[in-house]
């Protein structure tokens, strides 16, 4: 495990002073201990303030209400568990039994506060600017493609709008799998774009939220090319 952190670390360009951080911020509740509850608070408010810093300069023509909304698209829990499933941050996570059981490595609220803790660890660490330049370089990505006029836009209407545009099909969902228990399920879905042969899985606790992910993701991928 600790050669797979390792490998995290190297992802995210930052090598831990103290390794402690890093392995408290990888650790949720379930499992006791020192866990990541504290750092993901912390992480929270140090992310909010990196996001909203690089869109106050991004936008300089942009609104409160219009740089608050664009702030709430990249730091909502949605988003979030997208970028932590880029890194397989459910890889290295130390759950409970309890969480193991239920598939909390692959749940959204987890993954979300895990990357958050994560945040946090490495400003304690490395510093503000530490914090910002992994911040800003994992968000990168998003950062580039914001429109303020997507902001309205859930992710199915602009992936369907993207594919329009290019006069192609739409895309097709399908639920490939529902976990856990019947209080605190996950659904599975395939967004499936055939003319470019893409498929993407998504998750959320629902079958509307997986379809959402799902299709963020795919334009994700197809931003990338």
């Amino acid at each position: 495990m600790i050669q797979d952190i390792e490998k995290l670390c190297r992802r995210l360009d930052h090598e831990f002073t103290d390794s402690r951080l890093i392995g408290q911020a990888l650790t949720h509740r379930s499992a006791g201990g020192d866990n990541n509850e504290r750092l993901e608070y912390l992480g929270d408010a140090i992310l909010g303030f990196v996001i909203a810093d690089a869109l106050f300069h991004r936008f300089p023509g942009a609104s409160e209400g219009e740089l608050s909304r664009l702030r709430s698209s990249l730091v909502k829990r949605d988003t979030l568990s997208d970028i932590a499933r880029e890194y397989s941050l459910g890889d290295y996570l130390t759950l409970g039994s309890g969480e193991l059981r239920s598939g909390g490595h692959m749940r959204s609220s987890i993954l979300a506060d895990g990357l958050e803790a994560i945040f946090a660890a490495i400003y304690l660490d490395g510093g503000y600017q530490k914090a910002r330049d992994v911040i800003l370089t994992v968000f990168s990505n998003r950062l580039k493609h914001l429109k303020i006029e997507d902001q309205q836009k859930d992710p199915k209407t602009r992936l369907q709008e993207l594919l329009q545009s290019r006069k192609l099909n739409l895309p097709t969902y399908d639920v490939t799998k529902i976990k856990g228990d019947p209080h605190e399920q996950v659904f599975y879905v395939l967004c499936a774009v055939d003319e470019l042969n893409q498929k993407i899985e998504g998750a959320g606790s629902s079958r509307r939220k997986a379809e959402q992910d799902a299709a963020a993701r795919m334009l994700n991928i197809l931003d990338h090319d």
